[in-house]
């Protein structure tokens, strides 16, 4: 049975998430999606497998790769007309999949995303702007400082937000147009891949809307600030966002098109 939905998830020794996540997707009214489950580091195969009512294909890979790396790798055995990225670490207390397709079946342009809110209920800054040397400089000064970082301003209207990017934790993707930009840049490898996805996709004429019917929990690990080496490789994926072409492109179109 052909399905409209897949699902890709890496995990990174994440079983005890990845277990949850899986219960969750088999608690949905759905029938119309497929989950491709990456492990990238060595772990047990979860052993609810067998028990899901939804298909399931395991990728063991022999060496790490990157975040972008092991998405691209699954979309190749994907079927679905929509890809979606999950991370490990979302739980689902109501189908998100419903508006998001919704959304998604108005424009072909469309990349959709759910709300993303903390265990606490509290809505991240998962939809945000383009990022600028300063802007970025300034959140990591707020974030030593231990100051909030107030919110990008969106645009916005009744149904959704419209930002520039949305962070790869949960994105639903037509498979056309993950087919046309290529999927993720395979030269960054665990920060910043979603920030430059999006600039491609809004240089190609791609929507990037945020469905405010949607909604969905992430537990974060928040790695990249409590490890100096995750920070590390965080830094160097942004040095190497600003340094690229198509962040020159984005900046050359606000010039010409500011909005």
């Amino acid at each position: 049975m052909h399905k409209k939905l897949t699902l890709s998830i890496v995990s990174h020794g994440h079983h005890a998430h990845v277990a949850i996540l899986l219960q969750h997707l088999a608690r949905l009214d759905r029938s119309d999606f497929e989950v491709i489950l990456t492990l990238n580091v060595p772990e047990p195969e979860p052993a609810l497998l067998a028990t899901l009512p939804y298909p399931v294909r395991l990728i063991q890979n022999p060496t790490p790769k990157g975040f972008g790396a092991n998405h691209n790798a699954a979309f190749l055995e994907s079927a679905g007309d929509y890809f979606v990225i999950l991370n490990p670490d979302i739980e689902l207390p109501e189908d998100p999949f419903g508006p998001l397709l919704e959304l998604a079946q108005r424009d072909s342009l469309n990349i959709c995303a759910p709300v993303i809110v903390d265990a606490d209920g509290q809505v991240e800054d998962s939809a945000r702007n383009f990022p600028t040397p300063y802007g970025l400089f300034k959140r990591l000064v707020c974030r030593l400082l231990g100051r909030p970082i107030l919110p990008d301003a969106l645009r916005q209207d009744s149904d959704t937000l419209q930002p520039d990017w949305v962070a790869g934790m949960f994105v639903m993707v037509p498979r056309a147009i993950y087919q046309q930009l290529g999927g993720f840049n395979d030269d960054y490898f665990l920060y910043f891949e979603d920030v430059e996805f999006g600039a491609r996709a809004r240089l190609a004429g791609c929507h990037i809307v945020v469905c405010k019917r949607a909604r969905v929990i992430h537990q974060a690990q928040r790695d990249s600030h409590r490890q100096l080496r995750f920070m590390w490789w965080h830094v160097q994926s942004a040095a190497k966002f600003f340094r690229s072409t198509v962040y020159l492109r984005v900046l050359m179109r606000r010039v010409a098109r500011p909005e």
